[in-house]
């Protein structure tokens, strides 16, 4: 069993501790810490934005928004995908019928 790693991120200039349990999550952790922070940079630079806590909710809804259109664009696919294995299957069907 492996034991959870301690490490510190840095966001919007505090740092958090934070416990993962793999190098592969300490490596997720920093890339979502640089893109919040490339974020805070972006939106404070674009908008004249000082505090703090709005630039964070800029960028929560930033990725909030981005992880639901996703999830949208995935049912769509899938209600496409479907759509046309079920005409697929009703050209084989027909075919195997004959």
């Amino acid at each position: 069993m492996t034991e959870a790693l301690k490490i510190k991120v840095t966001i919007a200039g505090r740092v958090y501790p934070i416990k993962v349990n793999s190098a592969h999550e300490e490596e997720g952790m920093r890339k979502a810490a640089k893109k919040i922070n490339d974020l805070v940079t972006k939106f404070e630079k674009n908008y004249s934005v000082s505090d703090k806590q709005d630039v964070l909710a800029m960028c929560a809804l930033q990725f909030a928004s981005l992880l639901e259109i996703n999830a949208i664009t995935k049912e769509v696919d899938l209600n496409e995908a479907t759509e046309k294995l079920n005409k697929l299957n009703a050209v084989i069907d027909e075919h195997l019928a004959k």
